[in-house]
């Protein structure tokens, strides 16, 4: 075997070594993640690393979140995520359509399982190798925890502005009470702003915000929550 050779096998076992360790590292955390309060995600972290600031998050259990914030976000980001097993098909159908009308990538498709597995431990910047792990994760996150965690846990991780992540985060910053208290018109509001909360911080009387507030608004009442 040349020296090339080896080389290559070494780098192989290398690659196999580390894509190993981090889905097992990504399966302990999931298993404890799975009970306990999330006070971390690699948006967080690239967040004070990039801005060398820190987060505001508090972690708040499914019963102090609003009902309404609950059906908002199904409405809003994933309409069949009560039925699915971590990944809509439709969804995905429908945003290929979207993006070859508009000859861009215009529309993602991802469900909630998808954006918190992205979240939680892999990079915002879109690649095929992302969007691989992305699925592999999401597989882990939908076979471990139930419909409920997984809700819960993305409301508690999502961002909502700059260093404002989380939903009691948001509620208190945007409208000075808890989670729990959110109106209907208050809870769209907040999910409207996804996935461009850091814009909408400073943009919150924007015509394009107001009618998405209302789109969301108008499908709230048909949006299923887990186990209903």
């Amino acid at each position: 075997m040349t020296g090339f050779k080896k080389w290559l096998k070494c780098l192989f076992l290398g690659l196999v070594a580390l894509f190993v360790a981090f889905h097992l590292m990504v399966l302990a955390l999931l298993l404890i993640w799975q009970t306990q309060p999330i006070n971390n995600s690699m948006f967080m972290i690239l967040h004070r690393i990039s801005t060398f600031s820190g987060v505001k998050q508090t972690w708040v259990d499914d019963s102090q979140i609003s009902v309404n914030v609950k059906r908002a976000v199904i409405a809003s980001e994933d309409a069949n995520f009560a039925n699915h097993q971590g990944f809509d098909v439709q969804g995905i159908e429908n945003a290929i359509k979207k993006n070859q009308k508009a000859g861009k990538i215009s529309a993602g498709g991802s469900t909630i399982s998808q954006q918190l597995a992205k979240n939680l431990f892999l990079f915002p910047q879109r690649s095929y190798i992302r969007k691989g792990e992305e699925a592999i994760i999401t597989v882990m996150i939908e076979q471990i925890w139930t419909k409920e965690r997984i809700l819960t846990a993305y409301l508690n991780v999502a961002e909502f502005g700059n260093g404002i992540y989380g939903i009691e985060e948001a509620s208190q910053h945007y409208f000075n009470k808890s989670a729990k208290q959110l109106t209907k018109r208050e809870s769209a509001s907040l999910v409207a702003m996804l996935p461009n909360p850091k814009f909408y911080e400073k943009n919150r009387k924007n015509q394009r915000l107001n009618n998405k507030t209302n789109i969301i608004l108008r499908r709230m009442g048909g949006a299923d929550l887990p186990n209903e």
